[in-house]
């Protein structure tokens, strides 16, 4: 990762600056007080003058001086000076100093959320993804960033917390965009187990012979038309002090999804490679809350499946029987990732003894339809969660809107042969939502389910989301572990 640091104020002997970034707010109509010379303050000063809208989030304005010390100065716009505009101007600089030493002179009421604002944005607006063999030097990133300001117990601990979260989005960005090829469901939990784990984790890993032992046939019917077989990943992360609390968190994790045999058109299952990311989201939340310590048990589950097209895949029509009982009849292959989370909440709530229980998953289109591409649906029956979560968005730069859970719908959940159907139809995002309700069973009242299909991925660079898989959700529930803590 670049390296992000605190240094020494200017006017001390700091050595050559290079790149000098000048932070605006936007109510403010030039820089604040800095402690440059007199006469690179005055150069800067007449320079933001001329530039519109300087303050905007994110936006950059670039003053040459070349062949003086700073060769340049940028003017980064940080908005309302809160720490999603310091984000989004953490990304801009990672994008215009490319190949530079950076100093970043701070204004005096600098907080630690504004550092890791910063910080965040710094490392995931430098995100990138290829598997080509890149010509040399065609991919040049920032070289570092000094923010000169005197370092304090406090302002470090942001940095750690920054540097550990965007880690860790990156990582689920890596699992999100790597192509189904690769990416199996074995591949998955290798890329988990072969990192450095943080202490107080351990891995356990159910294979097809035992999903069918201990009765996953959610999961087996889903993975059942592939050649790569279906896991079911189970992280537990125990704090290194007791705790009363005990989180379960379920991603949905559909390798590659064809349809089945309601096959999908090909423009549809271009992208299919990211309807794991549910799964990359826990996994990266679980992770980075253990590597920062929190003071909350994590248990983290991904049923992992390929839903593929062959001789033995499952069939509309079909019955299929669900951990600890519940039936659903098939009315669309098509509709698996509800499928193999309503196994996985059968699981967590007979045998984990969760205090609250979320699920995420790339799960409708319709989510989309009703709240755009950056915001994700929220489900639940506790307001208190439902707020503390949607309270967490906020706070980590993250969109996400409540919708109702209206039983109304109820009636188009069931089913004629089975207890359940797993295709509802309109409206899709609700009835998704109110069929997994029911394998959340006595815990439906400290239950919530995130539908994050349409922040997942980006089909453009903006800010610190970078073209492609976002790992959207990793601040969020790392921020709301974090009060929990």
């Amino acid at each position: 990762m670049i390296s992000v640091r605190l240094g020494t104020p200017l006017g001390a002997q700091h050595g050559p600056v290079g790149v000098l970034v000048y932070p605006v707010s936007a109510d403010l109509p030039e820089p604040a007080p800095w402690s440059s010379p007199a006469e690179v303050a005055a150069e800067v000063a007449a320079f933001a003058a001329e530039v519109d809208d300087a303050g905007r989030p994110g936006r950059v304005a670039t003053l040459p001086r070349p062949l003086r010390d700073p060769s340049r100065v940028l003017l980064v716009g940080v908005g309302a000076g809160d720490e999603r505009g310091w984000r989004k101007a953490g990304a801009a600089i990672a994008r215009a100093a490319r190949d530079a030493v950076v100093s970043l002179q701070p204004p005096a009421d600098f907080s630690e959320a504004a550092l890791r604002g910063l910080a965040e944005g710094v490392w995931l607006g430098q995100y990138g993804f290829r598997i080509r063999d890149d010509k040399p030097g065609e991919a040049v990133k920032l070289q570092e960033l000094v923010v000169l300001a005197a370092a304090s117990p406090e302002l470090e601990r942001a940095l750690e917390t920054a540097r550990v979260v965007a880690e860790h989005i990156n990582f689920a960005r890596d699992l999100t965009n790597t192509p189904s090829l690769t990416k199996t469901p074995s591949w998955f939990v290798e890329q988990v187990g072969g990192r450095d784990l943080p202490p107080g984790v351990s891995l356990t890993v159910r294979e097809p012979a035992e999903l069918a032992e201990e009765g996953f046939g959610g999961i087996l019917a889903v993975g059942g038309g592939s050649a790569r077989g279906p896991r079911l990943l189970e992280i537990s992360y125990r704090p290194p002090t007791e705790t009363a609390e005990h989180v379960v968190l379920i991603g949905k994790g559909i390798t590659f999804d064809t349809g089945g045999i309601d096959i999908k058109p090909n423009d549809a299952m271009q992208l299919m490679r990211k309807d794991m990311g549910g799964a990359a989201t826990v996994v990266a939340a679980t992770l980075a809350a253990a590597r920062l310590s929190l003071g909350v048990r994590i248990t983290a589950l991904t049923p992992l499946a390929e839903n593929m097209l062959s001789g033995s895949s499952w069939r509309s029509g079909d019955v299929v029987r669900h951990y600890g009982g519940l039936t659903s009849e098939v009315h669309s292959t098509d509709a698996e990732g509800r499928v193999v989370l309503a196994d996985a909440l059968a699981y967590a709530v007979s045998k984990l003894e969760p205090s609250v229980l979320i699920d995420l998953g790339t799960l409708t289109g319709a989510s989309r339809v009703a709240l755009g591409k950056t915001t994700a649906a929220l489900f639940s029956e506790n307001d208190e969660l439902a707020k503390a979560l949607q309270d967490a968005s906020i706070a980590a730069g993250e969109s996400v809107w409540r919708m109702p859970l209206a039983d109304e719908y109820m009636k188009e959940v069931a089913a004629e042969i089975a207890d359940l159907n797993n295709a509802a139809g309109n409206p899709g995002a609700i009835t998704a939502a109110l069929y997994l309700r029911e394998f959340a069973g006595p815990m439906r009242d400290r239950w919530a389910h995130i539908d994050m299909s349409a922040p997942s991925w980006s089909g453009e660079n903006d800010g610190d989301v970078r073209k492609g898989a976002t790992g959207w959700g990793v601040r969020t529930l790392v921020r709301w572990l974090s009060h929990l803590s």
